[in-house]
């Protein structure tokens, strides 16, 4: 089970974790004041993480109270907290700063909705 904050804000549904674009972020020589060729350092890219599951619900009004949930986690300041990911590895110092709803919401029995949570960890 996966967790930010001590918050089980993904375990109504199916999720998977994955990481992010990891290296270093290089920038032309040509923009630092130079003459063109070659490349250089500005440091190593900041560790995201992306939670993309389904929420699942019993009611549209659920739904939305799990929506609201993760929602709330983006207000003013990045708040920084522990992301545990499904496989139990846990990141300090992480803010939520992404959440996307793919696609359209599915209704039957259960209600449901895919996204994509984007978490970073700042000032790495």
């Amino acid at each position: 089970m996966s967790s930010f904050k001590a918050q089980d804000l993904f375990g109504s549904g199916p999720h998977r974790t994955a990481f992010g674009r990891q290296g270093y972020l290089m920038t032309l020589n040509f923009f630092n004041g130079g003459t063109g060729g070659g490349s250089t350092s500005q440091g190593v890219l900041d560790l995201d993480i992306f939670i993309r599951g389904r929420l699942v619900a019993e009611s549209e009004s659920s739904l939305w109270t799990l929506r609201n949930a993760i929602r709330s986690q983006i207000s003013g300041t990045p708040g920084l907290g522990t992301l545990i990911d499904t496989a139990g590895r846990s990141w300090t110092g992480m803010a939520l700063i992404g959440y996307r709803e793919a696609g359209r919401r599915d209704l039957g029995r259960k209600f449901s909705m895919r996204y994509e949570a984007q978490f970073r960890k700042l000032g790495s």
